[in-house]
Parts: C-alpha cells; structure tokens; sequence
C-alpha cells in the first residue's frame, strides 16, 4: 500500500470514530426534520439570480429546546452573533465575545470527539500534548483574526468564515457552511433554500442524509452551491477539521474519505496559521442503490 493511502486509511479511520462518538448528533425525522424539494439549477459565475426550486425552508423542524440543552450547541449559537458580514470592515471583539470563545473552546474539550482528535493529533506530533497549548492551537486555527480583505483591518477568522457566513464586496457569499447558522438564518428570514445539488440522479440526496451540498440566497446574494453537514454538533466539525487542517502545510488540501456511508471530500484551506475556509462536499451516499 502506497504511503499516501495508508495514510487515507488512518485518517478514514480516525474520522470514522470521531463519528461514532459524536453523542449530540442530532437524529434526523426526531430532532429535525428537512425537506429538500427540487435539484437547483445552474447559477452563472457572480450572478444573484437563481431559480427556485425548493418553495417551502430546508427544515421543516428543529428541536431548539434539545439544541440549547446541549452546552456545546448553546455555547456555538452564542458565537453567531459576534461578526460583522462584510469582508474589510474591522471585527471589534469585546471581552464578553473573548469569553463566549474560550467557554465554546472549553465545551468542545469535554467531549468525547474533541478527546479523540487531540490523542489523534498528539501521536501524529501535531498537537501539544497540554491541554491548555491544545486549546491555543484550536483557538489560533479558529478564532484568531486577519485580513481576508487587503484593504480593510482585521475582518475575519477561521470560525467566522466557516460557521457564520460573510460576504464579499456585498457581492458573494463566502463560507457558512453550517447547518445551525442556516437553520436559524432561515427562520429569520434572511436564508432562502433554493434547492440541493446533485450531479445526476444517482446522487440524489436523503432527507435522512448528514451531508448536502446545497443552493440558497442570503440576504439576497446566491450562493450557488455549499457543502454542509447536517445534525452534526460543532465539534465533530471543528475536531474533523481541525486534522485535515493540521495534516498538511498546503495552501489548499482535499481529502476524499468514507465517513459513514458517505463518500466525502473534505477541503480545507489555510490562511497562514488558521483555518481560511472549510467545507466537505458529498461525492456519493451509499443507501441509493440498496
């Protein structure tokens, strides 16, 4: 077996037991509901038109009460609101938002998922064995900011990207690659669904998949297509990120796993020492052809 794939092959591995222990995962048909509707359509390069193909929301339901009962989902829907949207306006963090970062950091670090990827990470020789330099590096690769936009101060981080959403220019969504931020997003208005993308018909999504690569409007700017897990709990992406983000130095690495029954790319971006951007994109869900 060549180097690179046994390398796969741990990696698979360890993501697939980040899975396993990944206790707040939400169950779809029970903690939520979603209804995907129709396969979007082409959107041009920079255009905001999109057709809509999906007339009712995403979700049709999520259990909130479930979702602020569990720390880690209570602490990361605290973070939403910290950021401003667009790129090149300076992100001020009050000391309260310092705090909600840390207490979200040290929720993350209780769970079982986060455990596991810092044994991963430490046997990889990745990660500082001490909890507290672990939890540096998370907030480094994560929380700390730089300029996304050259002419501005410093308006963004790895988390705001990622989960939050932010658009460029006022002219194109970038990032928000989470379903919590596009579940409340939706509820408020300000996400329009505009149907999943599929490559063809084989592809076609589940409403009980956890990962959809999607269409949709925010705030009236399209984002032609977005990756995203779904029912997952942050830390299962920020753990399975973290180490893809972690083992490489690339500008840019894609790894394509089987995480479950999905077959998966994974990207990550870097932007010096911190996260720039990532997404998993659904290659294939293997419950079609049973």
């Amino acid at each position: 077996m060549a180097r690179g794939q046994a390398a796969n092959q741990e990696l698979a591995e360890v993501l697939n037991e980040l899975w396993r222990l990944d206790s707040n995962r939400l169950k779809p048909g029970i903690d939520y509901i979603i209804s995907l509707q129709g396969r979007a359509g082409y959107v041009a390069q920079g255009s905001n038109y999109a057709r809509d193909r999906a007339r009712a929301p995403l979700f049709t339901y999520v259990n909130q009460d479930k979702l602020k009962s569990m720390e880690t989902f209570s602490h990361f829907i605290n973070l939403l609101d910290n950021y401003e949207m667009s790129t090149g306006v300076t992100e001020t963090v009050t000391s309260e938002e310092l705090q909600e970062n840390h207490k979200f950091l040290d929720a993350i670090l209780e769970t079982e998922v986060m455990k596991r990827a810092h044994q991963y990470l430490v046997k990889k020789s990745q990660s500082p064995p001490d909890i507290t330099h672990f939890k540096r590096q998370l907030y480094d690769i994560w929380f700390r900011l730089y300029h996304r936009d050259r002419s501005g101060g410093e308006d963004s981080c790895g988390f705001e990207h990622v989960f939050v959403g932010e658009t460029k220019f006022g002219q194109e969504i970038m990032g928000l690659h989470n379903w919590v931020q596009f579940y409340l997003q939706e509820k408020h208005g300000h996400i329009d669904y505009k149907g999943y993308k599929a490559r063809d018909n084989k592809d076609t999504p589940d409403h009980d998949d956890h990962v959809l690569n999607l269409q949709f409007s925010w705030k009236g700017l399209v984002k032609p297509v977005g990756g995203s897990f779904i029912g997952v709990s942050p830390e299962f992406e920020v753990a399975l990120f973290t180490i893809i983000f972690l083992a490489s130095t690339e500008k840019m690495t894609s790894v394509v796993v089987k995480v479950d029954e999905y077959i998966l790319e994974l990207v990550v971006y870097r932007h010096g020492r911190s996260i720039g951007t990532s997404f998993p994109k659904l290659l294939s869900s293997n419950n079609r052809d049973l």
